[in-house]
């Protein structure tokens, strides 16, 4: 038969794959659905199946009539994959969806108006596999998706519809719909985006957010029940997606101890993670372990609040993958953590990968009794390390973040000396860089520094310019601030320079000793800066500005 001409017909391709199996002429286009998922289907084959592909003028009744529609079958020796692309709508009818709307699901419109909801995406993927002889089912239930709340119960009508088929000799459940995209929560807009999961999936991973009305379409022995599936932890698509194997409580809702919570979970190969309590990356030390991660969360109040867990794996975005409700009937005040404490915290693997080695803390956390530290790490060839500090009280601004770190380089390993200026709790956060590459400073990780004595009160360090070398080492002195009115004495190491002096009210000289070290001493009458200058080729009478200190006012 010729295909009909008629200006409201819409050419569509659909793609479905099968198993390749003996196929019959189809003897018609009517199947008899089967209710039963353990009574066999009636097989149905292509008529003229050819090159895998047949065009079909006219279809059952007046629905579909002068529509061109291609099914493509392609035979396959292993497991069969059923809709590896299904984009015969641009878009989702979320306003259906929600009324149930059961007029946007007619064949004919979809293939007009390509907009539909769930309903018309199983009815048509029903009516694709009764074309390929593939005995299909729609199957309505409740389901885990957009609007859903942890814990929630269900009652009422069915909010959701997806389909079974029956693929060499047993029953496999699909969802087209999730497996097209997902509605983004902050636009409530449908996005496309093709999610394999959801094509095929086992039952034991399906009943996690599929409960179909009849009981028997779970493909589960002993079936679970509707509380059950209530209770039940929920594991998103992308926890599978991402190669999670597990996570730690097993339940949605968690109570605090002590005003804190433990999440931990683990994955079949080093991922990176993320957290958002109530919608911020706050409240929390997110460590990294060689295969999954270790989250310690501290509520800052007590009620309810909302914990998403988020995923790398092998994409460059970060996607949901588990959900918790923490119930919280405790506050510890003495746990509050620096709002720029960003994750993950401490040295791992992913550091490793960076470029940091051996670091002489492997710990995150870091306690200090008279407000200074010492941390040393190995630094791969041909990468800068960059390290500021932060905290909660003002008193660390952006232009001194990095004036209470000094750091220092000794063959292979650098050396961060940190002075803290009070007491307290701080962020002191890892950047690098390839020296070679243009760009900015990557974040890599940080340490939490806690000290709880009330006497510190360290100075900063003395200003370093950009002609400060790698390998440059000060011994004396370290404090940025010089006492007024005194002879400070100066030692330093400098590589690749002719000369060196200090320069206050006056210049004065360093000299180079045997040890390697440049020494001197310089007054700090009369003047309110103090400079160290080096002079790089005795060629030449430029000297450049290495150090700057302040001196005291007193």
């Amino acid at each position: 038969m010729e295909l009909k001409k008629d200006s409201n017909a819409v050419s569509i391709d659909m793609l479905l794959i099968v198993h390749s199996e003996k196929r019959r002429a189809a003897q018609g286009m009517h199947s008899d659905r089967q209710a039963d998922p353990g009574a066999p289907p009636q097989r149905r084959g292509l008529q003229g199946v050819g090159n895998g592909i047949r065009k079909w003028q006219k279809l059952e009744g007046n629905d579909l009539y002068g529509t061109h529609l291609t099914v493509e079958v392609h035979p396959q020796d292993t497991m069969p994959q059923l809709l590896k692309k299904f984009s015969l709508a641009k878009q989702y009818d979320i306003e259906a969806a929600q009324e149930k709307d059961r007029q946007a699901f007619k064949l004919t419109d979809i293939l007009r108006t390509q907009k539909t909801n769930c309903d018309g995406y199983a009815e048509l993927f029903e009516k694709m596999c009764r074309i390929a002889g593939v005995q299909c089912m729609t199957v309505p239930g409740y389901s885990k998706g957009f609007g859903y709340q942890t814990g929630q119960s269900f009652s009422g009508e069915f909010d959701h519809v997806w389909n079974a088929v029956y693929l060499e000799g047993r029953w496999h459940l699909v969802d087209s719909t999730w497996g097209s995209g997902l509605v983004d929560t902050t636009t409530s807009k449908f996005t496309f985006l093709y999610n394999e999961f959801y094509f095929l999936t086992h039952p034991a991973l399906f009943i996690e957010d599929h409960f179909p009305d009849n009981k028997n379409w779970q493909l589960l022995k002993p079936p679970q029940s509707l509380r059950q599936f209530e209770n039940n932890m929920y594991h998103k698509s992308e926890f599978y997606n991402k190669g999670m194997l597990s996570a730690h409580p097993e339940t949605s809702m968690i109570r605090t101890v002590n005003g804190k919570a433990t999440i931990t979970m683990e994955s079949c190969a080093p991922t990176l993670f993320m957290f958002m309590l109530n919608g911020k990356q706050e409240h929390g030390l997110l460590s990294l372990r060689k295969n999954g991660m270790k989250l310690d969360i501290y509520p800052p109040t007590m009620g309810t609040h909302k914990l998403q867990i988020f995923a790398k794996g092998n994409s460059d975005i970060y996607s949901s993958v588990l959900e918790y409700t923490l119930k919280c009937n405790y506050v510890d005040l003495g746990v509050r953590l620096p709002a720029e404490l960003h994750q993950p915290m401490g040295p791992s693997w992913f550091s490793e990968q960076m470029g940091i080695l051996k670091p002489s803390h492997p710990d995150p956390i870091i306690h200090t009794s008279d407000g200074r530290c010492s941390i040393t790490f190995g630094v791969e060839e041909g990468i800068s390390v960059l390290a500021s500090l932060h905290g909660d009280d003002g008193l660390i601004t952006e232009e001194t973040q990095r004036r209470y770190i000094f750091q220092l380089h000794r063959e292979k390993r650098t050396e961060l000396k940190v002075q803290l200026p009070r007491a307290g709790k701080f962020a002191l956060k890892i950047f690098v860089k390839k020296r070679q590459e243009p760009g900015n400073y990557v974040f890599v990780f940080n340490y939490l520094l806690c000290c709880s004595n009330t006497k510190v009160k360290w100075p900063m360090f003395p200003e370093s310019f950009g002609n400060w070398g790698q390998d440059n080492e000060l011994l004396e002195p370290l404090a940025g601030v010089l006492p007024a009115n005194r002879n400070v004495p100066f030692k330093l190491k400098l590589h690749g320079v002719a000369k060196a002096l200090v320069k206050g009210q006056d210049t004065w000289p360093l000299t180079l000793n045997s040890e390697g070290y440049w020494e001197g001493s310089c007054s700090t009458a009369g003047c309110q800066d103090v400079y160290v200058m080096v002079l790089e080729n005795a060629n030449h009478n430029f000297y450049s500005y290495i150090l700057k200190y302040k001196v005291s006012d007193q």
